[in-house]
């Protein structure tokens, strides 16, 4: 169970190591529910009629302290992603997470990509003598088109992380962390969705 002592040393921990260190894989929401009922003890003890009253400044306090220290402790480890990110961006590499929790492991490989598109755009086409150009993005390709509908593909979003699969039009597809999302053959996202692993995403035509 997460308190705030367990928070405090944690940061303490990122603070003074250059990695990032192991959490629990649902540590966000463990932190959610901790100041949850931190905040419900905060309004029980400020009614007038509760014999705690008295202790309403110490728990707003701690609840204020909390939330700095968790701040604190989030830019400290977005940093140290973007920094990794970074350097696998001019290393040409990908890392492969080590330590990062499913949402980081997402703000790394968006932020890897992003700077991979401009160094590719910016910096070795002007080391070649060629045009800067930046690229779009990439997406989809019934994103991009509008045509999911037509070409009977699916956009889901899956529910549970899925390895890498081969899928009903033979192309291999993955892998899926949860959350992520992306158009499929129809029949395969039907059965993804059918086994709750995924649901389907409704594209609106603008």
């Amino acid at each position: 169970m997460l308190t705030f002592e367990t928070l405090f040393e944690l940061l303490r921990k990122e603070k003074i190591n250059q990695e990032l260190q192991k959490l629990d894989d649902d540590f966000f929401e463990q932190t959610s529910q901790y100041l949850q009922e931190k905040t419900a003890v905060l309004e029980t003890e400020k009614t007038s009629d509760s014999i705690f009253s008295g202790d309403s400044k110490k728990t707003q306090l701690q609840l204020e302290n909390a939330r700095k220290i968790l701040k604190e402790f989030y830019e400290k480890r977005e940093n140290k992603i973007i920094n990794l990110a970074m350097l696998s961006s001019r290393a040409e590499v990908r890392e492969s997470g080590t330590n990062m929790l499913k949402e980081e492991k997402r703000l790394y490989r968006e932020v890897l990509e992003l700077l991979n598109i401009y160094r590719e755009g910016i910096l070795k086409n002007a080391v070649a003598g060629k045009k800067v150009k930046i690229a779009q993005k990439k997406l989809p390709k019934d994103i991009k088109t509008g045509q999911n509908a037509s070409t009977g593909n699916k956009m889901i979003r899956f529910l549970h992380p899925v390895p890498k699969f081969v899928a009903d039009d033979l192309n291999t597809y993955g892998p899926f962390e949860k959350e992520e999302m992306s158009f499929l053959p129809q029949k395969t996202a039907e059965l993804l969705i059918k086994r709750k692993r995924a649901e389907e995403m409704k594209i609106e035509n603008t």
